[in-house]
This record gives C-alpha cells, sequence and structure tokens, in this order.
C-alpha cells in the first residue's frame, strides 16, 4: 500500500451553528493533517464512537453496514479515502472475504464512522495523491 498514507482521527470540530462540521485525519507518521466536512449527524455520530458513548438502542447505518458485511461472510478490514472530484471527496469500505478484497464505496464520513465503532480502530488509509493535495 506505497501510494497510501495511514492516518488516525485526530479530532473531530463540531459547531452548532451550521451543518457542515470538520473532522481531521492526522498521518500517524508526521504531523499534517487532513480536513474533510461533514454533516452535523455524522460528526456527532463519530464523536459517540470515540468518546464510548452509550450506543443508541437501535443500530445505526453504520452498525448496520457491518451486521450486513458480517452476514455475508465478510470482515471490514480497512477504509480508504481515495478521490477528491467536483469537490466532493470518496472512500472505499475494504471488506475481506475469504481472502479476496472488495471495495465498497462509502462516503468518507460513512466510512470513518465505520472504522472508529470498532475495537481496535480499522485502519484508515488516504491516498497518497490526495493527501498531498489536501494536507496541511
Amino acid at each position: 500500500m506505497a501510494d497510501l498514507v495511514p492516518m488516525q482521527l485526530a479530532r473531530i470540530v463540531k459547531n452548532d451553528l451550521t451543518e457542515k462540521q470538520l473532522i481531521y485525519l492526522k498521518e500517524i507518521d508526521g504531523d499534517r493533517q487532513f480536513p474533510i466536512v461533514i454533516g452535523f449527524f455524522e460528526a456527532t455520530n463519530i464523536d459517540l464512537r470515540v468518546t464510548h458513548a452509550q450506543r443508541p438502542p437501535r443500530p445505526l447505518t453504520h452498525d448496520l453496514i457491518v451486521g450486513v458485511a458480517q452476514s455475508l461472510g465478510a470482515r471490514v478490514d480497512s477504509v480508504v479515502i481515495n478521490d477528491f472530484q467536483d469537490d466532493i471527496f470518496y472512500a472505499v469500505l475494504r471488506l475481506n472475504r475469504n481472502g479476496e478484497t472488495i471495495d465498497v464505496d462509502s462516503r468518507p464520513s460513512d466510512a470513518v464512522a465505520v472504522a472508529v465503532s470498532h475495537r481496535p480502530i480499522l485502519p484508515i488509509w488516504v491516498s497518497r495523491e490526495v493527501f498531498d493535495r489536501f494536507a496541511q
């Protein structure tokens, strides 16, 4: 995965006055960060998962995604933010089923929410091209 940069969730910036929230992914082997604008609901859900707050009584979309994968004999191995086009970031959930890698399209916010729902947190990757364009 030489063209992928290993990342970790660094912070969540929530602002009740706007729908646009931010998450920052930080490179594991450096100090640069990568910001992604996400929605309020997604930021709140990621925050709940990171702080280990009580889970809601019914599964959220991120729980459903993991459950469907498991029901089909797969497991989510990692998430990859792999593209940026027309002011939109793109990501995939990287699943493994019987040694086969299956990439499933995902919004980056959903992918990060799935990653932080696991214990330990799943690996988060950003393509080198996207990272170099947006890292601060």
